[in-house]
């Protein structure tokens, strides 16, 4: 690919910075080319620390739908703040000597370029999984086969999923999968008035088999981070879809490496605050799922920092905080409590 079609997205112009600011330490990696418009762009991992099986791992994910860029902006922004920090940071190194950091910035380069949530194809990254649904859906939101232009397309039936789709799964089983534990961070915006981290099912109101680590995470953040105003829950107390990718990666650890927990997470920014301050943004599709104004942009790369180095930090220190035995069970139950058995929205 030529420099004149990397300067084309400052997302990955950006990032071609960061890889030379990073050498020898930042590593990057193809997982495949989209064509759009005539011409390829590509999808990249970025890899940082210990390369070894045995290494905790996180992984931060981000552009997977094209309007959304303020997802792919905040991870090249954690991203960037590790690389400045590789020069001087002593405690950074340690951490890296024994963990893992893979970083998908841009999962949809295409719709990135176009201007649209889904692929250039027209199918959405999120509903395009070989997962149906054990509940009723919400159509169109939950997913739909009936045509690309209409938004939440998954796919033709019985077709294989899109590269980018496949690109990740691939990753994630050759690079995280079957590691002693991985977290997944994966960043988008949404309508709403609250920064929501889902995590899975997505599929079915059914409970995850990891609900207490997940319990015990949420209540590590609670008081981490203080004044957080995360709303931690199952992606199904929202609603339920067909096609999510991060319940099948759930699902096909579970299936290959059952004793090895992986915990995907999704952030969902709430998009209704910026919306709030400045109304005008309700007439353009940019604005309806990002901040417009470059200070509001700032402050918003600000707020989510902390989280994303909270999560790195879990992943490097789970052995001290997963429960096992009987504190394992008490955390089921309070997370069963807490999320569970209440109405559904």
């Amino acid at each position: 690919m030529t420099a004149r079609h990397r300067a084309d997205l400052p997302e990955l112009l950006e990032l071609q910075a960061l890889l030379r600011l990073g050498a020898p330490q930042l590593e990057r990696r193809l997982l495949c080319e989209v064509e759009v418009d005539g011409r390829p762009l590509p999808v990249h991992a970025y890899l940082l620390g210990a390369a070894r099986a045995d290494a905790p791992a996180v992984l931060f994910v981000g552009g997977v739908h094209g309007l959304e860029r303020i997802g792919a902006e905040v991870v090249i922004a954690y991203l960037r703040s590790l690389v400045m920090r590789l020069g001087w940071d002593e405690t950074l190194h340690q951490q890296l000597q024994s963990m893992r950091l893979a970083f998908v910035p841009l999962l949809n380069p295409g719709g990135v370029w176009r201007g649209t949530r889904s692929n250039p194809r027209g199918v959405d990254l999120m509903r395009n999984a070989p997962v149906e649904a054990r509940e009723p859906v919400p159509w169109p939101l939950g997913g739909q086969r009936l045509s690309p232009r209409l938004p939440w397309y998954r796919g033709a039936r019985g077709a294989p999923m899109e590269c980018e789709s496949q690109a990740l799964c691939a990753f994630v089983e050759a690079e995280l999968l079957g590691r002693p534990f991985t977290l997944v961070l994966d960043c988008h915006s949404g309508f709403g008035m609250n920064d929501r981290l889902w995590f899975p099912f997505a599929h079915t109101a059914r409970p995850i088999e990891h609900l207490a680590e997940l319990h015990v995470l949420a209540e590590m953040l609670d008081r981490a981070l203080l004044h957080h105003r995360y709303v931690i829950e199952p992606q199904s107390r929202q609603y339920r879809t067909h096609g999510d990718l991060w319940d099948h990666l759930y699902l096909r650890a579970r299936a290959g490496w059952p004793a090895q927990p992986f915990l995907p997470l999704t952030l969902e920014m709430g998009s209704w605050l910026w919306v709030k301050k400045n109304p005008r943004q309700m007439f353009s599709r940019q604005g309806i799922f990002n901040p417009l104004i470059e200070h509001r942009q700032h402050r918003v790369l600000r707020r989510h920092l902390g989280l994303l180095d909270f999560i790195g930090r879990a992943a490097a220190s789970h052995a001290r905080w997963l429960p096992e035995g009987a504190l394992r069970d008490h955390h089921h139950q309070q997370a069963l409590a807490r999320w569970y058995r209440r109405p559904m929205r």
